[in-house]
């Protein structure tokens, strides 16, 4: 039992905020898997969102059995190889190696009008059913890697599957202070600008099928090498400086105090080995990079979470909000 004590931050009498820290990409190879839960076990994380087409994700669902981790489905349509068999081989969603086509190439051929709607469904589907299968249970949330289910006509069919199978929560990138962030380079903020309207475009629609998200949603600032004491801490004042919405409950254990909700997004794990991991085409440059392990290591340290009981910011689940 003793060993279990650390793993959840003691509550607080009246936190200022629940926050969600989210590690992404669990599945995506050993070298992840592992940085996650270190990460997860020394508090640095509360949640994952797993990749089931990651070449390690059967071990990640393990893990988090193994030890309580609360987990979620990232969905995945822009990087490997699909899950749903009859896509595989001739989709418009695959090229013509029968991998999605990118993060960049997914958005151009919805762009050209070239994707089915109904095999983007059938996908979905598909993924949250290899999600049941490996965890014996349906994602606590679902949201998309590299934001695709914020993009246009996506997000229509995106939240009929999360509403349908009554996945109660969703994650809306739209983060507060985004652009006074001398930083990040023009064509990450060109990037982040567009998820942005996206998220934005999306929010009737979630808001139409009764999904649930975060008051705020933080990230995209502290990314990788973006990622110190002081770049969280930034994150977390715009966050508190938030007015609570209505999309999740702002009271918190019978208290009328307002109480802000919040996601933090990151990627902690140790680099990839080449050729080790990946969703079918091996391991991308960013996770073979020393940016997974700076945020590992940044998460972890003791005054990160000395700052969350500064801030009273209480670390949860989805599922706690």
């Amino acid at each position: 039992m003793s060993g279990q004590l650390h793993r959840r931050p003691a509550i607080m009498p009246q936190p200022r905020m629940m926050l969600v820290v989210t590690g992404d990409d669990f599945g995506y190879c050993p070298r992840r898997n592992q940085g996650i839960v270190d990460c997860f076990q020394a508090g640095g994380i509360s949640n994952v969102s797993l990749l089931v087409n990651g070449s390690a994700a059967k071990q990640a669902a393990d893990l988090a059995k193994r030890h309580n981790i609360p987990i979620g489905l990232h969905a995945n349509l822009s990087e490997g190889i699909p899950v749903c068999p009859s896509l595989q081989q001739s989709s418009t969603l695959v090229n013509q190696h029968g991998f999605f086509h990118g993060k960049m190439g997914f958005r151009q051929a919805l762009k050209r009008g070239e994707l089915s709607m109904k095999q983007v469904e059938l996908e979905l589907r598909a993924q949250v059913g290899l999600f049941v299968e490996l965890n014996g249970h349906l994602p606590e949330h679902m949201d998309g890697h590299q934001h695709v289910h914020v993009l246009p006509e996506v997000r229509e069919v995106f939240a009929k599957v999360v509403s349908d199978l009554r996945i109660p929560y969703t994650r809306v990138p739209v983060e507060p202070g985004l652009y006074s962030c001398p930083w990040i380079p023009a064509h990450l903020h060109k990037f982040y600008k567009q998820v942005e309207k996206d998220a934005l475009d999306a929010i009737p629609v979630f808001r139409r099928h009764g999904i649930r998200w975060p008051d705020v949603y933080l990230g995209l600032t502290t990314m990788g090498q973006n990622m110190s004491i002081p770049s969280l801490h930034r994150a977390l004042s715009y966050a508190l400086a938030a007015n609570p919405s209505s999309s999740t409950s702002s009271s918190v254990q019978g208290s009328h105090q307002p109480v802000v909700t919040a996601e933090l997004m990151v990627h902690p794990g140790y680099p990839s080995h080449p050729k080790e991991g990946g969703c079918g085409e091996g391991p991308d440059d960013f996770s073979q990079s020393a940016d997974r392990q700076h945020e590992l290591s940044v998460l972890k340290d003791p005054s990160v979470l000395a700052l969350y009981c500064q801030e009273r910011v209480q670390l949860c689940a989805f599922r706690d909000l």
